[in-house]
């Protein structure tokens, strides 16, 4: 069984494989403040939920494979593999780790180590051109060559910044649930503001892609559009660029990262 653990800004995705297939996941907030210590006894009780596994840490765990945009956690999970998998073998995605995926970038060691990830994914599932979505705490558009290289991207406010900057800085208005409205023409002010959230993004989805793949390839028609991340469902049905929604596509890149690196599958 391989563990997959993707550290976001926000939220955590952990998935287990066996194989090429996803049999588990867990999603848990971020927070930098946890030591090694800590995130192995979260790490226990998510394994202890799952039938294939025993009830000690590392059981039926026979590789990890990491990538994290938060480095404080990134750090506490490297001592957690020294500590607690110190025989399993462990994949940190950072500079100098084997992913497939050439970047074309000025500086490829500032790319999110999740993007990269992305790309790896979207190149083993649906070849290039391609764009990723990413939906999360920033909605990211990476961009796939037809050579499957990564080509750079694009960096937005995410979904849930948005809704909270509008709550922090609009005296008369307030947090809302993340939901579609009844129509684009509000009745109340939460439907206005939701409204703003839902059509507003799946616009600014729709001319951020269609500006990128004009760029991409010579027929932007060919370029495939990919959605991933936690908040992508808001946006799927509204959103007329998006051909498919992958929601564990990191997960998979992250297998791929450590079957490239370990050569095992």
């Amino acid at each position: 069984m391989l563990l997959t653990i993707d550290v976001g800004n926000t939220h955590t995705v952990l998935g287990l494989f066996d194989g090429p297939d996803i049999v588990e996941h867990w999603r848990i907030s971020t927070d930098p403040r946890r030591t090694a210590d800590e995130l192995a006894v979260l790490l226990q009780g998510l394994m202890r939920m799952h039938p294939l596994l025993g009830n000690r840490l590392g059981d039926g765990i026979d590789g990890i494979c990491i990538c994290a945009t938060v480095p404080s956690v990134l750090h506490e999970l490297r001592e957690v593999t020294r500590r607690y998998y110190g025989d399993v073998p462990a994949v940190l995605v950072e500079p100098g780790v084997k992913t497939g995926v050439p970047v074309l970038m000025d500086n490829p060691k500032e790319v999110g180590a999740d993007r990269i990830v992305n790309a790896v994914a979207a190149v083993e599932l649906y070849g290039g051109p391609a764009i990723v979505v990413d939906f999360g705490t920033a909605t990211t558009f990476d961009a796939v060559s037809p050579r499957g290289e990564y080509a750079g991207g694009v960096i937005a406010p995410g979904i849930e910044i948005s809704v909270e900057a509008l709550g922090v800085r609009g005296a008369q208005l307030r947090k809302i649930e993340l939901a579609r409205p009844r129509s684009v023409i509000g009745k109340n002010t939460v439907e206005a503001m939701q409204a703003g959230i839902v059509f507003g993004f799946a616009g600014q989805v729709d001319g951020i892609v269609r500006r990128m793949a004009r760029e991409l390839a010579p027929d932007p028609a060919a370029v495939k559009v990919i959605a991933t991340g936690g908040l992508a469902p808001m946006v799927l049905g509204e959103a007329e660029v998006i051909d498919e929604h992958e929601p564990w596509l990191t997960l998979i890149g992250l297998r791929l990262v450590y079957e490239r690196n370990t050569g095992r599958n």
